[in-house]
């Protein structure tokens, strides 16, 4: 070969290794994620604010009442042409300072609630309230109301027990037979769910004969939760689906009992699907609790006319200008290259809460570090310029599971903490 033609291979040779080389840092750099840190928007920065003023240094759960207030009046709207009532879900607005002023402006004396403990703190604030149980108890926690209510009063402040199968029913009707109480029962249906409840016309009638055929029972409705419906690949057939079910449900009863569906509780929805049922429904009136406050959990099509009222605040314990990560420390330029924001370190009060992060953008749980309950560590950019003190903001993934956790909740209006409201104990 002569010198020429080596000389174009050895320049062709080198080509290709340094289009080689261009093609692999394309491909890291393609690797590489966005820098998403920034600061908090006005929002947060006056929210922050007034949880300084009021002099809150530790994990607090805010609730912002403006939103949440126009959260109830988006329902109320939203209802207005179907005139359908609301029952106020108790678990999802766990405390009176939350639950009267909604049921106020929905202008509702209806509550569905879920444990023993809430039931009995409902009873004692509102013992006219309309109670309807949320999931079916189990007798030993059921009865000794059941034995309460032999005292007499009228039927209709009865709570409505759910009752979802006939072994329950008897139970039930076991314990009222014991104390001579009266029992007011409506009937769990499954329409589409599949979490338990009567499947088919047919058990359901055969439920209510045995419940007819005991003078101590008033059968007072039916319970059918969907909250599937928006969820499933064909939420319109899912829907019509679930009107199906619940009407054949309702003519069972209606024909038993020889009455008319507006005497009847016939409860349904929730909040991912009572503006479906808004267009149209069996039932005659919607379950609502979440959707007050809007959970991360509830930012779904069929909720777009609500807005988050609900946030974890904490401050940050300490900020460290680089994450270092046990037994890793040298390949902390590594992670931050790849990863812009797990190149700072946030340790904040508290942690581990079913929630994430919204305020500053751009903060990351660290799936090396692991999660922590006492100081979990939150990694940001170098655009995130918190400082110790500092407060973070979370969105609660559900509020249920979450509102209890924090103590008193801190009520936010007009830019400034107005008051602290209490919660329930905590109970499951």
């Amino acid at each position: 070969m002569n010198q020429p033609e080596a000389k174009t291979k050895r320049n062709r040779r080198g080509l290709l290794i340094g289009a080689g080389a261009a093609v692999t840092a394309a491909a890291v750099f393609g690797l590489r994620k966005p820098d998403r840190g920034g600061s908090h928007d006005s929002y947060f920065q006056a929210l922050s604010r007034a949880l300084g003023e009021a002099g809150l240094s530790r994990p607090t759960l805010v609730v912002d009442r403006r939103r949440m207030l126009a959260n109830v009046d988006a329902a109320i709207n939203t209802l207005a042409p179907s005139a359908l009532p609301v029952r106020v879900v108790v678990k999802s607005l766990p405390a009176f300072g939350l639950i009267d002023p909604t049921a106020e402006r929905l202008g509702t004396n209806r509550f569905m609630v879920f444990n023993g403990a809430m039931l009995r703190h409902m009873i004692e604030q509102h013992p006219a309230a309309d109670l309807l149980l949320g999931k079916p108890l189990p007798i030993r926690e059921a009865a000794p109301f059941i034995a309460a209510s032999r005292a007499g009063g009228p039927p209709a402040t009865l709570p409505q027990w759910l009752i979802d199968t006939p072994e329950r029913l008897a139970a039930y009707i076991e314990a009222a037979r014991a104390v001579s109480a009266s029992l007011r029962v409506n009937f769990e249906i499954d329409v589409g769910l599949h979490r338990g409840g009567f499947t088919t016309p047919e058990t359901l009638a055969a439920a209510v004969d045995i419940a007819r055929a005991e003078p101590l029972v008033q059968i007072a409705g039916l319970m059918g939760y969907d909250p599937h419906v928006p969820k499933v690949p064909n939420p319109g057939g899912a829907f019509e689906s679930v009107q199906r079910k619940y009407s054949a449900a309702l003519s069972v009863l209606t024909e038993k009992l020889s009455v008319a569906p507006e005497t009847l509780t016939l409860n349904t929805a929730g909040s991912p699907t009572y503006k479906l049922h808004a267009a149209g429904t069996a039932g005659n009136e919607v379950a609502i609790g979440s959707a007050f406050v809007k959970p991360m959990d509830f930012d779904i099509e069929t909720l777009t006319h609500h807005e988050s009222a609900a946030f974890i605040a904490t401050p940050v314990i300490k900020a460290l200008d680089r994450t270092h990560l046990p037994a890793l420390e040298g390949l902390a330029g590594v992670f931050s290259f790849y990863d812009p924001n797990s190149e700072r370190a946030f340790f904040i009060y508290g942690g581990h809460w079913l929630a994430r992060p919204v305020s500053p953008s751009g903060l990351e749980y660290s799936d090396i570090f692991g999660r922590s309950s006492n100081q979990e560590l939150l990694t940001g950019s170098r655009r995130v310029m918190l400082a110790v003190d500092d407060y973070v903001f979370f969105r609660p993934t559900q509020s249920e599971a979450v509102f209890l956790q924090f103590g008193d909740i801190a009520m936010y209006d007009e830019g400034r903490i107005v008051e602290m409201i209490p919660t329930f104990p905590v109970s499951a």
